[in-house]
């Protein structure tokens, strides 16, 4: 499948979790819901791991496709569910089931664009050890039905061939570079890639062996599957140095058709020329605005500074310990659920928000802290929870791999809005809780709604924050808006890697992992998704304003915010579209 659907899978950060809702759904969900399973088999034929993700039940024991012919099985597929679904939107008269058709349609047409150029520009290479590790992890969690849980042993034999009509996950992985290998036209991959992916090989075969002794699968059965797991992936490793690393790149750029595909996938539906443009002018007012800010935040922190470069490393002096991180972010928690309840913000749930600390295998997958969605089928209680990460696993021996950046004091207040409440895990509560229809959680799944909305929520809890917590949440903003102007130019040749480095460190405040981290990002772990935060915050905003212009006093944030949420994860314009025709008439009425 496309890399949207693996970048579903894999990313947690960018994920959003859905699920029927726990009362019965509206007809048109439940209509709606009976068309996606058109879909939804078909993606979970390829990639059991996704329907292992997303709660789809008779997968846990099954590994993804690598068999001869995939691509052109898959795309295959995929057209006849495109058939299938145009039959459906023929016939449907409901508005909202069309649109959801309309969105499953697209979702279509991505994959089989995304599957075509692939084939075309890109030599495929699988990175095996976290293919693996992803499929054992999603079913060793603590809130994973006990009966689950003991399939992993299962597809850990599927995966190194020791079940029956499994074969080795690591020789189909060869086979499918092998036989495309002669093709000089195609684009390996990047060296740096490769590198840190060999790097993390042995901290993911430590992440499973440390799962199944948790879970009590380290049985003679448990423990043959990871000896075989070892000697396979020091095996591929091995043939990776030898085979693949001659045919890789210095140049980390994408070609133009690649990267643009990349920016669309995530929801961005400007040129990236334009997009540069409006996030420099954000940097620059933020700038001003951080720099306006310090003096201020100097005096309430007793910091004998003033510029906003120099408080910053102050405020990044008062580093938690890994045993006091979580008490003092239980204790920020608590004072924004405050906030958002007093200020009348947008609805909480009634339970309390899950929050823990990453292992080195989670951190090495997603360096950076983010939410563990829940599942988005059949769910029976799970939520989602924010994940704290304090190192950079990834970073080379040797050099500095500790953050400052997610673990002093201030930087709690902004990470828990963006994260927790009311970022990410409100909006996949809202979802789970309320009822979205998966064509609307899952198939219409972009970063600009996603990470717009979390942007949008710390922006609606800074105004009552200390003002060290404003202070981290302006420069957590200002590197939004970094994001959105160097990954364009980084991939379209426009800056170096260097001078991208020097704006992260010295204009953001960036410790040298993050910034290592979001250079990486941008070149070769997810061209293209960092650009969705400012431009889905940014779309929310003048939504939101054009919305205050419509109603004027009979606006209210609370019912707003509500319903924006409620809509799942549609792409901004469908989004403005829905507070077109449906909030503002309703509110009108009502009021």
């Amino acid at each position: 499948m496309s890399k949207r659907l693996a970048f579903v899978i894999t990313a947690a950060l960018a994920a959003a979790g859905s699920a029927h809702a726990q009362s019965k759904s509206p007809e048109w969900i439940e209509r709606s819901n009976t068309d996606a399973k058109v879909l939804l088999d078909t993606m979970a034929r390829f990639s059991p791991e996704f329907a292992s993700e997303v709660g789809l039940a008779g997968y846990d024991d099954k590994v993804a496709d690598l068999k001869p012919g995939i691509d052109e099985r898959s795309r295959a597929a995929l057209l006849e569910v495109k058939g299938k679904l145009q039959k459906l939107l023929v016939a449907e008269k409901d508005a909202n089931v069309r649109q959801d058709l309309q969105i499953m349609l697209k979702t279509v047409d991505e994959q089989i664009e995304g599957i075509d150029l692939n084939r075309q520009y890109m030599l495929p290479v699988q990175d095996v050890a976290q293919l693996i590790f992803n499929g054992e992890f999603v079913l060793l969690k603590d809130d994973v039905d006990p009966k689950r849980r003991a399939l992993a042993l299962h597809r850990l034999q599927c995966y190194v061939g020791k079940a029956p009509g499994c074969e080795s996950i690591a020789a189909l992985a060869k086979a499918r570079t092998t036989e495309r290998l002669s093709n000089k036209s195609l684009l390996g991959p990047y060296k740096g890639e490769i590198e840190q992916k060999l790097a993390n090989t042995q901290r993911y075969a430590d992440g499973i062996r440390q799962l199944f002794a948790k879970y009590k699968l380290d049985t003679p059965e448990g423990k043959a599957a990871l000896d075989a797991l070892d000697s396979q992936l020091k095996d591929y490793d091995a043939w990776v140095r030898s085979t693949v690393m001659p045919r890789t790149r210095a140049d980390f750029r994408l070609p133009e058709p690649v990267y643009a595909y990349n920016l669309k996938q995530v929801g961005i539906d400007i040129p990236p020329q334009q997009l540069i443009k409006q996030a420099e002018l954000e940097f620059v007012e933020l700038r001003q605005a951080m720099q306006m800010m310090a003096p201020v935040v100097a005096k309430a922190e007793n910091i004998q500074a003033t510029d906003y470069r120099d408080v910053m490393k102050a405020l990044k002096k008062q580093q938690l310990t890994r045993d006091q991180v979580m008490p003092w972010y239980h204790e920020v928690i608590g004072k924004i659920e405050e906030i958002i309840r007093r200020e009348r913000i947008v609805t909480l749930p009634e339970r309390k928000m899950a929050i823990r600390m990453a292992s080195d295998a989670e951190a090495a997958a997603v360096p950076a802290p983010h939410m563990d969605p829940p599942p988005f089928i059949g769910n029976k209680g799970e939520q989602g929870t924010f994940v704290l990460t304090m190192g950079n696993p990834s970073a080379k021996a040797g050099s500095s791999d500790a953050y400052d950046d997610f673990t002093y004091k201030a930087a709690a207040w902004t990470l828990t809005a963006h994260e927790g409440r009311p970022g990410h895990e409100l909006q996949f509560a809202a979802m789970v809780e309320r009822g979205v229809s998966l064509a609307r959680s899952l198939f219409a799944f972009n970063s600009v709604n996603v990470e717009g909305w979390a942007l949008y929520a710390e922006a609606e809890t800074l105004p009552y924050e200390p003002p060290a917590g404003q202070f981290g949440a302006l420069q957590a903003r200002m590197l939004r808006a970094a994001r959105a102007y160097l990954d364009p130019m980084l991939n379209l040749g426009l800056i170096t890697r260097e001078r991208a480095h020097d704006i992260l460190t010295h204009e953001v405040g960036l410790s040298e992992a993050m910034a290592r981290q979001e250079l990486d990002r941008y070149t070769f772990n997810s061209p293209g998704q960092a650009t969705a935060y400012f431009y889905g915050y940014m779309r929310l905003q003048q939504l939101r304003l054009e919305t205050e212009l419509a109603l004027g006093s009979r606006f209210d944030r609370k019912a707003f915010n509500d319903f924006v949420i409620g809509q799942g994860l549609l792409p901004p314009e469908q989004l403005a579209e829905a507070v077109r025709t449906q909030f503002i008439p309703q509110y009108d009425k009502k009021h």
